[in-house]
């Protein structure tokens, strides 16, 4: 491991995409404490003054979504994410490698690519109208929340892609320069 991590400008170009997507995702973190506000505030005006806000439950929908589908990104980075793990935990680093390369070039990615080519459109559209809530007391701008979706599986098309790279390098020059 410590071969790899030499000066910035000599790392792995995966490293750099890690990095990045580690930063944006503890900026992006900070969304479910937002979350958990908006949710406290929503529960005491619905309880205590019989007065819940339409807006404030759209807003939770919204912060919600933006954690989870930036989320995934850095549960890729991380390998943090959901694996079904029968035989998995048993191979080898340079198998590992090989198996997680194969999962995602051939289910992942294409998955990924064809939500961010459907939902340009999608939010391009929204954004074209400049679409709100179909409620008249519920938030304005519902294009935000859909430009989330190009943008996260964007960002977790290049999370797999470091991946990728990882492992890759990972078969290569074997299980300890690869890992992390």
């Amino acid at each position: 491991m410590s071969k790899v991590l030499y000066s910035a400008s000599r790392s792995p170009f995966y490293f750099q995409i890690d990095k990045a997507i580690t930063a944006a995702s503890k900026v992006l973190a900070w969304t479910n404490l937002a979350l958990v506000a908006v949710i406290i505030i929503q529960v005491v005006l619905r309880k205590v003054f019989s007065n819940g806000q339409i807006s404030l439950e759209e807003l939770q929908w919204h912060l919600y979504a933006t954690a989870v589908m930036f989320g995934t990104a850095y549960a890729q980075v991380t390998n943090l994410h959901v694996r079904v793990d029968l035989f998995y935990h048993k191979f080898s680093a340079r198998k590992k490698a090989f198996v997680d390369i194969i999962g995602l070039v051939f289910l992942a990615i294409p998955f990924v690519v064809i939500v961010i080519l459907h939902s340009y459109d999608f939010a391009y559209e929204s954004w074209r109208v400049n679409e709100s809530s179909a409620s008249p007391s519920g938030l304005p701008y519902r294009w935000l929340i859909k430009s989330v979706i190009p943008l996260s599986f964007s960002m977790l098309l290049l999370s797999m892609l470091a991946t990728i790279l990882r492992n890759f390098h990972t078969l290569i020059k074997g299980a300890h320069h690869g890992s992390k």
